[in-house]
């Protein structure tokens, strides 16, 4: 009878554990770091400071033994609020991290298209390296989130998901 109840208490130990993971992706949200967090609940996310972004140098963040990289920035609310510091950028490279389609680092070029060539706003385009050449293995897909105001980009490398990355959708 105790091999039982010790059984049940850690199979209830080990299903509450793998509940509080969170490898979602979405136009909002990388893992539990979601677009316009207040830099506090980010950190407390994370166990550790994180440093203003600088647009080159990002916050490495460990959850669950995977890499989440956070920028923050300082941003306008309203009069009250002028200069609060939240997520403004995040992505990853780790191949647990999916959308709710199943997309993640490791799918293909086709995988992304099939799965998001209803959405109501995309884009894709190459990439180009500092010299202004179009690179022939590397390309993007974007999903912009216009009621959100941010955009989910899919990066390639030779067709094949490199890294994903959610940012502010500034309009451009």
């Amino acid at each position: 009878m105790k091999k039982i109840i010790q059984l049940l208490v850690c199979v209830c130990m080990f299903s509450f554990m793998a509940a509080q993971e969170n490898f979602e992706v979405s136009t909002l949200r990388i893992g539990p770091f979601k677009m316009f967090m207040d830099k506090t609940e980010a950190e407390k996310l994370s166990g550790m400071k994180l440093k203003l972004s600088d647009g080159e140098s990002k916050n490495t963040v460990k959850y669950n033994g995977e890499i989440i990289l956070v920028d923050i920035y300082e941003r306008y609310i309203d009069e009250k609020n002028p200069n609060v510091l939240s997520v403004y950028g995040i992505s990853t490279k780790s191949k647990k991290f999916k959308t709710k389609s199943g997309i993640g680092v490791g799918s293909t070029k086709d995988e992304v298209i099939n799965a998001y060539k209803n959405y109501s706003s995309f884009s894709a385009y190459p990439a180009w390296n500092d010299k202004g050449e179009k690179l022939k293995n590397e390309s993007y897909f974007i999903l912009n989130d216009d009621d959100a105001g941010t955009m989910l980009s899919f990066r390639f490398l030779n067709n094949i998901v490199t890294e994903m990355s959610v940012y502010m959708n500034e309009g451009c």
